[in-house]
């Protein structure tokens, strides 16, 4: 069971202790970053890119979602793991949203979940949290909205957009949410934002004015360049690392250098001989 929890959010935004969020979509990496201390896991719909190959995040699916979830969460034993909804598991109805939801923690042992939108999804949130199933919001760039948008862009640069994301930001406030994801909106708004409301913000190219930070696993440790967003810190290499060891194991095992006698195992000589 995990030490982080929905109170744990609420308790360091009145401390003032910033929040700490990777995505994480595998056991092995999970384990690593749970130990290294994170506060929470995010399986991001983001893995139908970094792990599946997808353009975008609309070809995700439940049972993909799931699959990943389950793995994360038999790693973590002090990290808060969220599930990201993902496109048209919440759209069409309460109870197909709840339904949804529900798999999630009672099939794969999430602790929370997390889906895009303000006004659009109120009934959906407030049936979920309903069901007693913690939910975190996500404002601003809202990736399953990308064709409605015109693309990947910053959102709330206008003054109408602005309002909107501040009334949306209290609605969710309103309605339960332990949290709110705010995605490539202008810091000072993002700032204004974390201000007006008492549950914490989590930051993603929104600035240092939110209450956390996450970003993707990848993008971090230099893993996934086929998009490069200007919010992204890359804080080690991997990519490269990666490759020159793929490549020195290829090239040993070709000229015979690997494996060496002290990767192999030992017969007794006696049963050889009985063989020939």
């Amino acid at each position: 069971m995990a030490t982080k929890s929905v109170s744990t959010f609420l308790e360091m935004k009145a401390k003032g202790e910033k929040i700490t969020m990777l995505t994480a979509y595998d056991y092995s990496m999970a384990k690593l970053l749970d130990d290294a201390g994170v506060d929470s896991l995010l399986i991001g719909d983001s893995l139908g890119m970094t792990m599946l190959g997808y353009e975008n995040t609309l070809s995700v699916t439940m049972e993909d979602m799931l699959h990943h979830v389950k793995a994360v969460v038999r790693a973590a034993k002090q990290a808060m793991v969220i599930a990201d909804m993902p496109f048209l598991s919440y759209h069409t109805t309460p109870e197909a949203a709840v339904l949804n939801a529900g798999r999630f923690i009672q099939e794969a042992g999430a602790h929370a979940v997390k889906l895009e939108g303000g006004f659009a999804v109120r009934d959906k949130i407030e049936a979920i949290i309903a069901a007693q199933i913690p939910v975190l919001g996500h404002l601003g760039l809202t990736p399953q909205s990308v064709n409605m948008m015109g693309g990947f862009k910053v959102q709330g640069k206008s003054e109408t957009q602005a309002r909107k994301l501040i009334e949306e930001a209290k609605l969710l406030e309103s309605l339960g949410c332990f949290g709110i994801v705010l995605e490539c909106v202008p810091a000072k708004l993002a700032k204004m934002i974390s201000e007006a409301i008492s549950i914490p913000t989590i930051g993603i190219g929104a600035g240092n004015g939110c209450d956390g930070q996450v970003l993707v696993i990848q993008d971090v440790l230099g893993m996934y360049d086929a998009l490069s967003p200007k919010f992204v810190k890359t804080y080690a290499n991997l990519k490269v690392a990666i490759q020159d060891a793929t490549k020195a194991y290829c090239e040993e095992v070709k000229s015979g250098a690997f494996p060496e006698e002290k990767h192999t195992f030992k017969i007794n000589e006696e049963v050889l001989e009985k063989l020939y």
